[in-house]
């Protein structure tokens, strides 16, 4: 049995905790949500554990804010912002659908793609009206 897609219970806590949100945690945010459940888990573990989950699909890494690597859970192509303010991470809608994007991509420039990331930064909600320090 390949041992990287092995069954346990702190790799099961730890993709919880990301499904569990939608901050878009860091893999310390989720080192200190899973720890009082698991004390014996190292920050080690979470971050080897969120690669496996990165490259079977599991979760995406979003962006790196403010030096730590931010995940989700929802690996379907959607759209971020990022607060440059107070570094939140949300998820947004967006009016074009990708499926035109990827259509303009192939008509006007003979690309294919397959997969894309799209982010907008700025000031959210509530940095622009002065509720976060």
């Amino acid at each position: 049995m390949n041992t990287a897609h092995k069954h346990s219970k702190k790799r099961d806590a730890i993709l919880q905790a990301i499904r569990s949100t939608d901050c878009h945690p860091s893999a310390e945010w989720i080192y200190n949500k899973v720890k009082p459940i698991h004390p014996d888990i190292s920050l080690g573990t979470v971050y080897r554990n969120l690669a496996l989950f990165e490259q079977t699909g599991e979760v995406i890494a979003v962006a790196t804010v403010d030096g730590q690597k931010r995940y989700d859970a929802t690996a379907d192509p959607h759209t971020h912002f990022i607060c440059e303010c107070c570094s939140s991470v949300i998820d947004v809608e967006t009016p074009q659908p990708f499926s035109e994007m990827y259509k303009a991509l192939s008509k006007e420039h003979g690309l294919k793609a397959d997969h894309h990331s799209l982010t907008f930064y700025g000031k959210c909600d509530k940095c622009l009206n002065g509720e976060n320090n």
